[in-house]
């Protein structure tokens, strides 16, 4: 990437590109609920019809909406709804995971322009970061000025305290400790002028979700990722609640009760680590769950077990989130195929059906939509919705 097209990128997005609350207002309309004429966004945003009209010129000029076909009512002038517009502005999303990293090109809308994978043992900061910078300059090489000035910065997911995974040990665990005093953001500005923005990794995929998913469909819910290991996040009022040091939704920390009787966590019971250890055990490589996603059909002697115990976890975790919070509705997803995704969720179903929910009102068991890419699609959602949309409910405004 030339350093100098991003360095006037940052320049010019701190001038123009983060936009002032109403303009992000009508924006995060426009995004949540699709093509919406001045008319209804003039209602839903409270504000009156010339405001809004100016303000939608705005956006419009600067590439941000674009106009769709007239709607022709019984009266008057027909009304022509706005979208964003996919070219208007996009973003990297970083995943750093257990066993990959991912980096997305995302527009707009949520949609992928470009991604680029690294497989690993485990991640080393200078391996992860070097792939970062070289899959940057790849993915731009090719893309015109203007588009690369649309770029408005870079998102990381990463796990919290990733240097805490206490499953390695002797030299892998000491290279694995580099990652503690690393200030991620601060390397990335080594060779990167663009905004970074770092968060947690589960929390990033609820992100995504909640923006590009079936968030919109809820108004309180949990959200349960399951990578490598399991996390997840809480969604307030229509709005990704981070929490004070962004650790909200940290919901892998839940207590669980290990095969024993021992103290143990979600994570250690409820994560692809676990079938990991039991493919390992008969001398079948794991890394097929991350290479190839039709293995998980074609190993169901292990699968189907592991599939039991998570969603027996998944249904105890989400009742007990319930008793804090009256979710409405407790959203499942992961790095595995579809149709993984679907049986665990009508397990987990089952489970709640059958336990005490004395004192409770259960919530609805549901399917996440984004899949094996929320981290990176939520990672890049992040300098998005800091320089463009809104992540907060509006009071009087049905966001």
């Amino acid at each position: 990437m030339d350093n100098r097209l991003v360095r006037s990128i940052s320049t010019g997005l701190s001038q123009k590109g983060v936009r002032d609350h109403n303009e992000r207002l009508l924006l995060s309309l426009v995004q949540r609920h699709g093509a919406l004429p001045g008319s209804d966004l003039a209602r839903l945003a409270g504000l009156s019809a010339p405001t809004v009209s100016g303000i939608l010129r705005r956006l419009e000029a600067d590439g941000l909406l674009v106009r769709g076909a007239p709607v022709r009512g019984k009266v008057g002038k027909p009304s022509i709804p706005m979208r964003l517009d996919p070219c208007g502005v996009s973003s990297f999303g970083l995943k750093i995971g257990r066993r990959s990293a991912d980096l997305v090109l995302m527009d707009f809308t949520g949609g992928i322009h470009d991604q680029c994978k690294m497989t690993y043992d485990y991640p080393i900061p200078t391996a992860v970061l070097a792939f970062l910078k070289d899959s940057m300059d790849q993915m731009t090489a090719s893309m015109a000025a203007r588009d690369i000035a649309r770029i408005c910065g870079i998102g990381v997911a990463a796990p919290f305290e990733l240097w805490n995974w206490h499953d390695l040990d002797g030299a892998p665990a000491q290279n694995f400790l580099s990652w503690k005093d690393l200030d991620i953001a601060i390397e990335i500005k080594q060779f990167s002028d663009l905004p970074v923005q770092v968060l947690n990794d589960a929390t990033a995929a609820c992100q995504a979700e909640h923006t590009y998913g079936r968030g919109k469909e809820f108004r309180d819910y949990a959200y349960f990722f399951i990578g490598a290991f399991i996390g997840g996040g809480v969604v307030l009022n229509n709005s990704v609640f981070e929490g004070r040091q962004g650790n909200a939704g940290a919901l892998g920390s839940l207590r669980s009760i290990g095969p024993n009787g021992e103290s143990m966590q979600l994570i250690d019971m409820a994560s692809i680590h676990q079938l990991e250890a039991r493919l390992l055990e008969v001398d079948i490589d794991p890394r097929q769950l991350w290479e190839n996603p039709r293995c998980w059909m074609e190993l169901p002697r292990y699968v189907d077990p592991w599939l039991g115990q998570t969603a027996q976890e998944l249904a105890k975790a989400s009742l007990s989130i319930c008793s804090v919070i009256d979710f409405e509705a407790v959203l499942i997803d992961g790095a595995f195929p579809a149709e993984i995704r679907d049986e665990l969720v009508e397990r987990t179903r089952r489970y709640v059906a059958t336990q005490d929910t004395r004192g409770l009102i259960p919530p609805q068991i549901e399917a996440g939509s984004i899949g094996a890419n929320a981290r990176a699609l939520g990672a890049a959602c992040g300098p998005i919705r800091a320089q463009f949309l809104l992540n907060t409910h509006i009071g009087g405004t049905d966001m």
